[in-house]
């Protein structure tokens, strides 16, 4: 069996999967609009596509309700392809068409909430590096992976399970996964990501310089970061959510069997079916250890 790091073409070519917010709860109200960050966006694309030519770029739309593909660089440089200019044109049009199908199919759904609504980051997450996955089985050479989300809204304590999941899975499969936060809240679920996968977790302070950010951080090639000084994380929060409720504890419990995570004591294993005969005492009951 062919390992992965001998089909790799070189150390300087990359496969850059993008995931990109487009909450629109989000955009409607953050202080850099969205068609000025989809404009940074698409120059940060272009430099990658300029450093090398054999690197590729992969951009992922996740909304509230669904995540899609919107563009794939190998489009434009394949023979007879469209262009890269002509393809962004294209990818315009995607994207205002998937911000629309992602709206009904939000309306439609009566369990979201505009005012907490997170994006699908684990569906986004999972179409990456199932693109990824692909590109390793395609052929006897491929370029070093890796994917960089970009989120505003909030984490969804629902998502943990599958975004955990991913993450876990692009460990193990050398993927690092970058982070870049353009909201105003930190994503508990994005640190882990950066942290457990090596890589780079940064949140701008100034949006309006968002290419500048893009450009000095993320589009250096995994074998010339062993040779810059990188953002690094001050803390991570490894604060899990409960299988229960979906909701991002400090302490709870814990399934000795499936490692199931619930906020209360439960005297049967929601996931696995076990039963726990010892009854134990209720967290909410004890006295806070902090103090």
């Amino acid at each position: 069996m062919t390992s992965s790091h001998s089909k790799l073409y070189s150390d300087d070519v990359s496969l850059v999967v993008v995931v990109v917010d487009t909450n629109p709860f989000f955009w409607a109200e953050a202080a850099l609009p969205f068609a000025n960050f989809f404009e940074h966006l698409v120059h940060f694309v272009n430099s990658i596509l300029l450093l090398n030519h054999l690197n590729r770029v992969v951009v992922i739309a996740a909304g509230v309700s669904s995540c899609a593909y919107i563009f794939d660089s190998s489009d434009a440089t394949a023979p007879g392809g469209a262009g890269v200019a002509a393809t962004f044109d294209k990818t315009k049009h995607k994207v205002k068409e998937f911000i629309d199908q992602d709206a009904l199919a939000t309306k439609g759904n009566s369990s979201v909430d505009s005012n907490n609504a997170a994006s699908l980051l684990s569906g986004a997450l999972s179409l990456a590096l199932c693109y990824i996955q692909r590109i390793f089985r395609s052929g006897t050479r491929h370029p070093q992976p890796r994917i960089l989300c970009l989120q505003g809204s909030r984490d969804g304590p629902e998502q943990y399970v599958a975004v955990m999941n991913s993450i876990f899975s692009a460990q193990r499969s050398m993927v690092p996964i970058d982070s870049c936060i353009v909201g105003t809240q930190d994503s508990a679920f994005l640190q882990q990501a950066s942290y457990i996968t090596g890589g780079v977790y940064l949140k701008p302070q100034e949006l309006n310089g968002l290419f500048e950010y893009l450009a000095a951080v993320f589009a250096t090639d995994l074998h010339s970061r062993t040779f810059l000084r990188l953002p690094k994380t001050l803390g991570v929060d490894f604060r899990a959510s409960c299988f229960c409720h979906k909701k991002t504890i400090d302490m709870g419990y814990v399934c000795s069997v499936c490692l199931s995570i619930f906020c209360k004591n439960q005297k049967k294993c929601s996931t696995c079916g076990s039963e726990f005969s010892r009854v134990m005492p209720d967290l909410n009951s004890m006295p806070d250890q902090s103090k």
